[in-house]
């Protein structure tokens, strides 16, 4: 009697790899742009640093990246792809069919974290998560980690296509959290009132709840927008 092979499972080393192959590929990265440290690497992967080195000696090896001495690792102009054909953010009619496309994108890729995340791929949700409690606590907004939240469930989507996307409006997306979050700091309660729904969600993707995580999203992003837009509405007399 015949018995299957049984399929390796992926080391820590290997997803790591995977995902800053990703990212090199859609373009995430500019071509001699400088990766992350080892340090912030293994952080927002919540690996060790020596799975962290194990993944970027193999990108070195496939070409993907270069090294200088003290100064950390370099991703290689040659054989990278151009970013989906994404354009440069000229006016507000590009950002809000930027909203437009994420209004679309972003709630099933939530509903998807919600079915397939693991203990990894949650962890890099709650490590944004934690970045965006310390600064609204500070009554300030990181941009930078509101991205890599919602980036992060993009990634524990486990489709590829939505991180891709993601990866690749990455400056598109930040413009708009840059202006959303300095308009909620001119309110009182405004900074919590966001850092609650993003909690919300991450409540309902590590709860499993798809449905709830994809309501939420598609709530988040719809008041941000409004919250953002209906400011830059002229007044009548403007008009």
């Amino acid at each position: 009697m015949a018995f299957e092979k049984p399929v390796a499972r992926r080391s820590l080393a290997d997803i790591v790899f995977d995902k800053v192959h990703r990212a090199i590929k859609s373009g995430a990265f500019a071509p001699d742009e400088r990766l992350p440290t080892e340090h912030d690497l293994a952080a927002e992967f919540e690996v060790s640093r020596p799975i962290v080195r194990e993944a970027l000696r193999r990108l070195r090896e496939q070409g993907l990246i270069y090294s200088r001495r003290g100064a950390g690792s370099f991703v290689r102009s040659v054989g990278l792809k151009q970013p989906l054909g994404f354009g440069q953010l000229e006016n507000v009619a590009d950002l809000l069919n930027c909203y437009e496309f994420r209004l679309t994108m972003e709630p099933a890729a939530a509903a998807c974290a919600a079915e397939r995340h693991d203990e990894i791929s949650l962890g890099a949700i709650a490590s944004a998560l934690e970045l965006m409690r310390d600064a609204t606590n500070r009554q300030s907004h990181r941009e930078d980690a509101d991205f890599q939240f919602h980036l992060a469930i993009a990634r524990a989507s486990e489709n590829s296509y939505f991180s891709t996307a993601m990866e690749a409006l990455k400056e598109h997306i930040a413009t708009g959290m840059r202006f959303h979050g300095a308009s909620v700091k001119r309110e009182s309660t405004g900074l919590v009132r966001v850092f609650d729904e993003h909690a919300r969600i991450f409540n309902a993707i590590r709860d499993g709840e798809a449905d709830l995580a994809q309501r939420l999203m598609y709530e988040h992003l719809s008041g941000s927008r409004e919250r953002l837009f209906e400011r830059r509405k002229p007044e009548p007399d403007e008009a």
